[in-house]
């Protein structure tokens, strides 16, 4: 029998335990939005009203949250979401927490909702192929022979990543296209998956690799944080840094970091 069998869809209790009543979600879209002040001040009047903290991100190339609160609350705020037509395909991830991991709500109107300083490359026309937890796993489990490259900068690579993987050495997500010329010639013709937090930043990396000659990449779908969810811990080593007051999660999508982690944060761009 193959380990796919063992990769099976998580409920969406997935992560919680004893004293864990803090919703905790993460989701993106690459969609063309326009109006965004009024985007913007109807997102926050709601999340106020529901006492919601975290951040949302608006752009004109699409949404980007990270928001906690009451479980019941955290829903009553993606019900309206996912009721307009732009988000209706949103995929949300959850997570538990014992305690709020945000200080404040937050929502900004920004010129990316993850910054790589490339307009060039438009995940919402042309994206990379998304490749599922679970048939990554399976390559994995085979050997096959596949190059796994960390898109995360090096201090969340640190933290915990895939076996055998490739990373850049990145200090920032927009470091990113000056840094893929040191990748070696030959990858060019070798399957590359990439991967990061949550799968938004593989988003441009992998249409940028595609647009400088790698023939065959493809994104992880959803991220470290969905591959936890489907499959486990399995190929993977340490914990995946996450940028709020839990640091980093395990392979269960409970809290593994600890406060002195902390002091090297920043945002993912």
């Amino acid at each position: 029998m193959t380990s796919l069998y063992n990769c099976l869809p998580a409920e969406p209790w997935f992560g919680r335990h004893r004293g864990m009543n803090t919703l905790n979600i993460a989701a993106y879209k690459f969609v063309a939005l326009d109006h965004l002040p009024e985007l913007r001040a109807a997102l926050k009047a709601r999340g106020q009203a529901l006492e919601l903290k975290g951040t949302i991100l608006v752009a004109g190339e699409g949404i980007n949250l990270f928001l906690a609160g009451a479980a019941a609350n955290v829903e009553a705020f993606l019900r309206p979401l996912l009721d307009d037509a732009r988000f209706a395909t949103l995929e949300v991830k959850r997570s538990w927490s014992a305690a709020q991991p945000f200080q404040r709500l937050l929502v900004k109107i920004k010129r990316e909702i993850v910054s790589m300083r490339r307009p060039e490359i438009n995940p919402g026309e042309t994206p990379a192929p998304r490749l599922s937890p679970q048939e990554l796993k399976r390559w994995l489990d085979e050997g096959r022979a596949v190059v796994l490259l960390d898109t995360r900068n090096q201090f969340e690579v640190d933290q915990g990543s895939f076996e055998n993987t490739l990373s850049l050495g990145l200090n920032s997500f927009s470091d990113f296209p000056r840094a893929t010329p040191a990748l070696p010639e030959a990858l060019k013709e070798a399957p590359i998956v990439t991967f990061c937090t949550g799968g938004i930043r593989c988003e441009k990396a992998a249409p940028w690799l595609i647009s400088q000659g790698f023939r065959e990449v493809y994104q992880l779908d959803g991220g470290i944080l969905n591959y936890f969810e489907q499959c486990g811990g399995a190929h993977f080593r340490g914990a995946c840094f996450v940028f709020d007051q839990r640091v980093a999660l395990d392979a269960n999508l409970r809290q593994a970091g600890t406060a002195a982690t902390a002091a090297q944060w920043h945002e993912p761009g």
